[in-house]
């Protein structure tokens, strides 16, 4: 059996500081295709090159990758300050409204970092700028100095929801992972449900109530080690049984075309 068309969000950068380009993760690609058995496919993430209908039809997931540039705060009904970073109102333009067709058709995706914001948002939950500012909460962003080893290591503890999915696809109630994000949920959107909280209160982990399909969603970067780590193996590698799953459901029922 051919493996899933996984596509993978990508994100604008500039290359030697003036070529740009649409770029993602090796870690990102290795993950889908070594943990999830998917089939890699980059996703120039802008409304004048694809559409959602054409990603929708040739992809059977989408991971929603994370990336430096932050959702703009218009999306969410709030002025931009200095403290929203900088934003990439293409990749917006494509992925919120792809999250809101997946969800309703039932077709899987895996939201990590922005991707995990991008949910909330396209569900209509709002973001607090830096989170790190709250009084109580934590640092949570990369660490500034040190190899990928010490930036991408496990940093903190993720409470999660007794016997709900995530708990039920880890086996366990609590787990290690890395934290290396700036914003965070401050409301939950519409059907949002947040199944996991780090030890500073700050939501880690998501999924949108009623969803047909997979909609897990997680505030860390599991594409780290995905192929070793406990937490993230079975992560991927459920993401990738959704995605095979709705590539035999396309093949016996082909996908009906958007209003």
């Amino acid at each position: 059996m051919s493996r899933p068309v996984i596509g993978i969000i990508g994100n604008v950068h500039l290359l030697n500081d003036q070529y740009p380009v649409h770029a993602g993760g090796q870690m990102n690609s290795t993950a889908v295709a070594r943990v999830a058995n998917g089939l890699p496919l980059l996703i120039p993430a802008d409304p004048a090159l694809v559409s959602v209908e054409d990603l929708m039809e040739s992809c059977d997931g989408f991971v929603l990758t994370g990336g430096r540039a932050n959702v703009h705060p218009e999306e969410y009904g709030e002025p931009p300050t200095e403290a929203h970073g900088a934003f990439d109102r293409a990749r917006d333009a494509i992925v919120l409204p792809l999250v809101r067709a997946c969800v309703e058709r039932g077709q899987p995706f895996l939201g990590i970092c922005r991707g995990f914001q991008e949910v909330n948002v396209a569900m209509g939950g709002t973001l607090y700028p830096e989170i790190r500012e709250l009084p109580g909460r934590s640092n949570h962003r990369m660490p500034p100095d040190g190899t990928l080893e010490e930036k991408f290591a496990l940093r903190h503890e993720v409470t999660l929801t007794e016997n709900g999915p995530f708990h039920q696809l880890f086996g366990a109630p609590k787990v290690m992972t890395n934290t290396l994000h700036g914003q965070g949920i401050k409301t939950a959107g519409s059907r949002i449900v947040i199944d996991g909280h780090a030890p500073d209160g700050t939501p880690e982990a998501i999924y949108v109530r009623d969803a047909p399909g997979f909609t897990l969603a997680v505030q860390w970067h599991p594409e780290w080690n995905a192929a070793d780590d406990p937490v993230s193996r079975p992560l991927f590698t459920a993401f990738g049984a959704a995605a095979r799953a709705w590539a035999d459901s396309k093949h016996r029922h082909p996908l009906p075309k958007s209003a």
